[in-house]
């Protein structure tokens, strides 16, 4: 039986996740992060900050065969982003050396797009010029993208699935979007994130040649209000009006197409919304 190699930079939630749709007889699998945690005994886990330099040295070492990144920012501002994302990346690569992975998968994020008004993008939409958060994103995303390593980066939307998270806790208070202005969302369930990562690595292990970028979004994209409305009605959690406008959000907004996901034939196991978040709220009311 062959066996492969996988390192997770940044390996977090959404690493363990992979990890764990991975067969232990098939991959070995190193995972970095700051403070690695007790257990996950399918995990060869590295203390290491992946902002810092020299920290990944040892990475083209261990030869992997793939790697995914899963990089946040290490404060939110600029600084923080510009460390998190673009120094990231450049340690990432100077860490491999002369090493060439099979390929490397970056997780970002739908965020780098320029659109603002609501309109509908795809993998070659324009990118942000005027987000310098966003830039520090894209900034990392061409460091990979312009290496020797062959890269895709996966643009996620909106991640959701944990039923005690800062949206349904504040849900359940009553605050909801306001209906008005209208604000489309993009969003994915994290199985579904992990799912899709897990889809690439097996088609690039099985010689597919892959883009350069995916968005990594549902079928339906919508407005906050009508998700968050949704959720307070499965719930049977009383709206506050009050709290609706002052949730207004001046924060531009986007519709994210997803065909090119689907075209590699990875089936979303939650397509939008409701499939998603009707499980959602069944764990957080038991």
């Amino acid at each position: 039986m062959s066996h492969h190699s996988l390192l997770i930079v940044g390996c977090g939630d959404l690493g363990q996740r992979v990890s764990a749709l991975l067969d232990r007889t098939e991959w070995d699998i190193t995972g970095v992060r700051r403070h690695p945690p007790a257990g996950h005994e399918n995990i060869n886990w590295v203390a290491a900050d992946y902002s810092q330099a020299g920290s990944l040295d040892f990475a083209g070492q261990l030869r992997p065969d793939f790697v995914v990144t899963s990089f946040t920012p290490t404060s939110m501002d600029l600084e923080g982003y510009q460390r998190g994302f673009a120094d990231a990346a450049d340690n990432v690569l100077r860490g491999l050396g002369e090493h060439r992975p099979k390929h490397l998968l970056m997780v970002s994020s739908t965020r780098v797009y320029a659109e603002s008004e609501g309109g509908w993008v795809d993998e070659s939409s324009p990118l942000s010029t005027s987000d310098a958060r966003a830039q520090a994103i894209i900034a990392a995303e061409q460091a990979f993208l312009s290496s020797p390593v062959p890269t895709s980066v996966i643009r996620f939307g909106g991640i959701y699935g944990d039923p005690h998270g800062r949206l349904m806790s504040k849900i359940a208070r009553g605050q909801i979007a306001p209906a008005q202005p209208v604000r489309y969302t993009n969003r994915i369930h994290r199985d579904d994130c992990a799912g899709f990562l897990v889809h690439l690595l097996q088609l690039s292990l099985a010689g597919t040649e892959l883009a350069a970028a995916y968005n990594g979004i549902d079928d339906d994209p919508a407005p906050a209000h009508e998700v968050e409305s949704w959720i307070a009605a499965t719930l049977g959690c009383v709206v506050n009006p009050a709290q609706q406008a002052g949730d207004v959000r001046v924060s531009g907004h986007k519709r994210c197409r997803n065909a090119l996901l689907r075209s590699t034939g990875y089936a979303l196991r939650y397509p939008d919304y409701r499939s998603g978040y009707t499980e959602v709220c069944r764990h957080r009311q038991n």
